[in-house]
């Protein structure tokens, strides 16, 4: 019984599941901020198809 207690805490493997999560984990949270609508490169994004879409109506003719 004491070598099944003693290979249990030796044993590494579960922990580069659990990194490899925290590490997905962080990168999704960076691109949630970078993409968020409030700031960074999600609010140029929406700055920049608001002006396309205004464009486009501007210059689409007005059928009667």
């Amino acid at each position: 019984m004491t070598k099944f207690f003693t290979r249990f805490f030796k044993d590494e493997e579960g922990a580069t599941a659990i990194e490899y999560g925290i590490i997905a984990g962080l990168i999704s949270v960076v691109l949630i901020a970078a993409f968020s609508s409030t700031s960074g490169l999600g609010l140029a994004l929406t700055t920049l198809f608001s002006n396309i879409a205004s464009a486009l109506t501007a210059a689409a003719p007005v059928t009667p």
